[in-house]
C-alpha cells in the first residue's frame, strides 16, 4: 500500500499524457492543431461572406429544388422537374453500376491474363506481357479517348456487326439479348449471386467451406431455374432479342456508346494490373505445391483451382483491393467522355446553383463512403483467406 502512495507512482501530468498520445513536443503540436482549425474557420467564414454577396444561401437546401436539366442515362425514373437530390442519386447509381460491372469483368479478364502470362506457350505469354506493358504505361484518359473513337467508328445500325446471333455492335451502342417481364430483375439477381458464390467457392482452400459455399450457389441457381420455369409457364418472363427496326435497333438491352467506352476502358486498364497481381500471387506459392499436385495426378487446371489459387489468394486479395479502389475512383473520368456519372451530375448541379462548396463536400463524402465500403468488403474476405492464427489489418 505504501508503494502505491510513493511519488514514483503518481499519475502523470497533463503534458506528459498529451505527449504520450501525440509524441514529442506536445505544446508545438497542439498549437499547430489550433492554427489549422483557425485557418479552416477563417476560410469557412470568408466563403460564407462571399456567397452572401452573391445572394447564395449556404447549406444543402438546394437539394430539394427542381434540377431543370436532363440526364441521358438513369437506372431509376428521372425527369428535368425532379430535385437536385434525385439527380445526384441518379449519378451515384450510374457510378455504382460502372464500378460493380468493371470490378467483376476486370477480375475475370485479369485472372485469365495472369494465368496466361505463366503459360508455356511463348507466343501467348509474350502477347500478354506486351498487353500489360502497353496498358500500364499509357494514361487512362488517353485509353478512354481511344476506345471512344473506336466505338464511334463502328458501322451504323443497318451495317452493325453481329459477333453472335442476337448481338449487334454499332456506333449507337452495343445491343445484346436480355430477359424481360416482371421476373426479369429477380432472375438476373439470382444468376449473379449464384455466379459470385461459385467464384468464391473456387478460391477456398478448406474443403468444408468450399462445399458449403457451393451448396449456396446451387440453391440460388435452383431458384433461378424455378423462376425461369414459372416465367415461361405464365408468360411473365420472355427473352427480348434486339432486332433492326428502321434506322435503329430495338429490343434486348443496349449499352450506350459512353457507357461502353467507360466500361471497356476501365476493364482493360484495371485487368492489366490484376494480371500482374495474379501472376505474382501464383508465383508466390512454393514450387513444391506444383510438384506434389502433379505427383497425385492432378491436371494443370485442377492444380490451379484446387491447390495454387486458394493459397495465392492470401497474396492476391490485399493488392486486389487496391485495384478495385482505383477502378472506383477512376470512374470519375466518365465526365471526359460524356457519361452522366456522379461527378458529371454534381458538376452540373454546382454550375447551375453556385453551391460549389457543398457540391465538393458531396463528392468527397460519397467517394469516401464508396471506397470505405469496398475496403470493408475486401478486408472481410481477406480475413477468410488468411492463415489461421494470422490477423491481417
Amino acid at each position: 500500500m505504501a508503494d502505491v502512495l510513493r511519488p514514483d507512482h503518481q499519475r502523470p501530468g497533463l503534458l506528459i499524457r498529451i505527449s504520450e498520445i501525440v509524441g514529442g513536443r506536445p505544446l508545438e503540436q497542439v498549437g499547430l492543431l489550433f492554427g489549422v482549425l483557425l485557418l479552416f474557420a477563417f476560410l469557412a467564414d470568408n466563403g460564407v461572406a462571399s456567397m452572401a454577396k452573391l445572394g447564395i444561401a449556404p447549406g444543402f437546401g438546394f437539394l430539394s429544388s427542381a434540377a431543370n436539366f436532363e440526364i441521358g442515362e438513369s437506372l431509376i425514373p428521372y425527369s428535368a422537374g425532379d430535385t437536385y437530390g434525385r439527380a445526384i442519386l441518379v449519378g451515384l447509381l450510374n457510378t455504382v453500376l460502372i464500378a460493380v460491372c468493371g470490378c467483376i469483368l476486370a477480375t475475370v479478364l485479369g485472372t485469365a491474363l495472369g494465368i496466361a502470362r505463366l503459360s508455356g506457350n511463348l507466343l501467348l505469354a509474350g502477347f500478354v506481357q506486351g498487353y500489360v506493358e502497353i496498358v500500364r504505361n499509357t494514361p487512362l484518359l488517353l485509353q478512354l479517348f481511344f476506345w471512344s473513337v473506336t466505338i464511334r467508328a463502328l458501322p451504323g445500325p443497318r451495317q452493325a456487326l453481329t459477333p453472335f446471333p442476337g448481338a449487334f455492335l454499332s456506333n449507337r451502342g452495343i445491343f445484346i439479348p436480355a430477359p424481360s417481364g416482371s421476373l426479369a430483375g429477380w432472375l438476373i439477381a439470382a444468376l449473379l449471386i449464384a455466379t459470385l458464390l461459385g467464384a468464391v467457392a473456387l478460391t477456398q482452400s478448406s474443403e468444408l467451406r468450399r462445399r458449403r459455399i457451393a451448396q449456396g450457389a446451387l440453391a440460388v441457381a435452383a431458384l433461378a431455374i424455378v423462376l425461369i420455369a414459372i416465367g415461361a409457364a405464365n408468360g411473365s418472363l420472355t427473352l427480348s432479342l434486339p432486332v433492326l427496326k428502321g434506322f435503329n435497333i430495338a429490343g434486348g438491352t443496349g449499352l450506350s456508346p459512353e457507357f461502353a467506352t467507360l466500361l471497356v476502358g476501365l476493364v482493360v486498364n484495371t485487368s492489366a494490373g490484376i494480371a500482374e497481381i495474379v501472376r505474382s500471387g501464383i508465383q508466390s506459392v512454393a514450387r513444391g505445391q506444383w510438384e506434389a499436385g502433379s505427383a497425385i495426378g492432378l491436371s494443370r487446371g485442377q492444380l490451379l483451382r484446387l491447390v495454387i489459387l486458394p493459397q495465392a489468394m492470401r497474396v492476391i486479395t490485399p493488392m486486389l483491393t487496391s485495384s478495385y479502389l482505383d477502378l472506383t475512383k477512376n470512374s470519375s473520368l466518365a465526365v471526359a467522355i460524356g457519361y452522366p456519372d456522379l461527378v458529371s451530375v454534381v458538376n452540373t448541379t454546382a454550375n447551375t446553383t453556385g453551391q460549389s462548396t457543398e457540391a465538393l463536400a458531396i463528392l468527397v463524402g460519397v467517394y469516401l463512403a464508396l471506397n470505405l465500403s469496398v475496403s470493408a468488403v475486401m478486408n472481410r474476405y481477406n480475413r477468410t483467406t488468411a492463415l489461421r492464427g494470422m490477423h491481417p489489418r
